[in-house]
């Protein structure tokens, strides 16, 4: 996906798909335009280029054959030899922990693979069969070790951060979380506020089902029980299955723990109580204010990458009676065969390009993701279109200081293009919700 973005970019090249040649990504290739080689294997490299001339396809050729060059592994002894090829064989080097991001219905064999090495598993891949994930966190369970996943989207371990993750600092908090952007959004604010983390460990969105039963999240806690830089843990997630959050509950810790179920709560509330569990002081979120605006009648128009923070802000547009209809281009509808809105925002630009142009839209309300993994730059590709609305747009920006973005630049470009900022999500949709007439 980071390959074909990059071919993108490129000078003379005005489309690019590589991927494995699976039937999505074929179907996917065809849907561009491109005439897909028939009886293409899953197994085979598709690579699939429109240039200009001769120049850009060379140009395209040799950043790609840069771009896919099998990377040598450097051993301990400082000797370089190659790649392992399997996770089992990787795992024999002393890794402690596997991230799997394959496709969903491969994912298991990679993960049990990993499991039955001696790792703990992070799962990046979505469109995991649910009958896969009960099985590897049941295994999981009986070895003693943690699946975090799948679809897990975001975690801290070690001080390094995986998957979509923010530049945090070190400290004395312990997410659990069942949802990555909404991870993304607790760990931003408590930076915001000058608090760091000791670790952060997704389960993934459907752990606190009555499926899966909070499994992970049952190892999750006691992982960081038994953390001596953890002293308060949170965790966090849209509304669990009754009986599992009981079961959660009453889990018995030394380490104080806080709940932050979606529905109970919001995300900024959740923060604020951590900071004042912790005795540190509260602050205001920061906001950077665009185009004045007044309220008008139509619906709230919510677009967003985030499944937690769309769910967050329909929930608080739904406590205020406001009209709403609200997209996760994150959903596992939407990206199957194609980059997650993080990486590839093309499909929700194309819908923000529509929403600026609706008559019944009051507002436009987005989540901007800052971080590792994300886009390089988000609010350039945004920054055009809510310049050219006659709609008001409202951003939650999700980011710290330290993202490779820059933080700052991009509350800049999105408040110079009109667009009113939060670092609050639940700021940015109550303030979206005041901007709609309604009775």
């Amino acid at each position: 996906m980071q390959v074909s973005q990059l071919l993108q970019r490129a000078d003379g090249v005005d489309a690019a798909l590589v991927a494995m040649a699976t039937p999505l990504n074929v179907e996917l290739a065809r849907g561009m335009g491109f005439a897909a080689p028939d009886g293409a294997s899953p197994d085979a490299l598709l690579l699939a280029l429109r240039v200009a001339d001769e120049a850009g396809l060379r140009a395209a050729l040799a950043a790609a054959e840069q771009a896919l060059a099998p990377q040598p592994a450097t051993t301990r002894m400082g000797a370089e030899e190659p790649a392992p090829r399997t996770v089992g064989a990787a795992a024999r080097d002393g890794a402690g922990l596997a991230l799997i991001s394959v496709p969903g219905q491969h994912a298991f064999t990679e993960a049990m693979d990993a499991l039955d090495a001696g790792c703990d598993v992070m799962i990046f891949s979505d469109n995991v069969p649910m009958a896969h994930e009960v099985v590897l966190k049941r295994v999981a369970a009986e070895l003693g070790r943690l699946v975090m996943g799948p679809d897990c989207g975001t975690a801290v371990v070690g001080g390094v951060g995986l998957g979509f993750a923010n530049a945090v600092q070190p400290g004395p908090v312990g997410v659990v979380a069942a949802s990555g952007t909404g991870c993304q959004q607790l760990l931003c604010l408590l930076d915001s506020a000058g608090v760091g983390v000791s670790a952060a460990l997704g389960v993934g969105g459907r752990d606190l089902s009555a499926a899966v039963g909070g499994r992970s999240t049952l190892a999750a806690l006691r992982r960081l029980d038994a953390d001596p830089a953890t002293e308060l843990i949170v965790v966090m997630s849209k509304l669990p299955d009754a009986q599992v959050a009981r079961r959660i509950r009453n889990a018995t810790t030394s380490t104080p723990v806080r709940f932050a179920f979606v529905g109970e709560t919001d995300l900024s509330t959740a923060a604020e109580d951590v900071l004042s569990a912790l005795g540190h002081p509260v602050p205001r979120w920061p906001a950077w204010p665009g185009r004045a605006a007044d309220p008008r009648p139509g619906v709230l128009r919510g677009l967003f990458a985030g499944g937690t923070l769309r769910d967050e802000a329909a929930l608080i547009a739904q406590e205020l009676r406001v009209p709403h209809e609200m997209i996760d281009f994150g959903d596992d509808a939407l990206t199957a065969g194609r980059p997650h809105p993080m990486i590839d925002g093309s499909l929700r630009l194309e819908h923000l390009a529509g929403a600026t142009e609706d008559s019944g839209a009051a507002a436009i309300l987005l989540d901007v993701v800052l971080g590792y993994g994300a886009q390089p730059d988000p609010s350039a590709e945004l920054a055009p279109l809510i310049a050219a609305s006659q709609t008001p747009v409202v951003a939650s920006l999700i980011g710290t200081r330290d993202d490779p973005q820059d933080l700052g630049r991009q509350a800049s470009t999105l408040r110079r293009a009109g667009a009113h900022v939060f670092a609050s999500n639940a700021q940015a949709a109550r303030f979206a919700c005041g901007l709609v007439a309604h009775d």
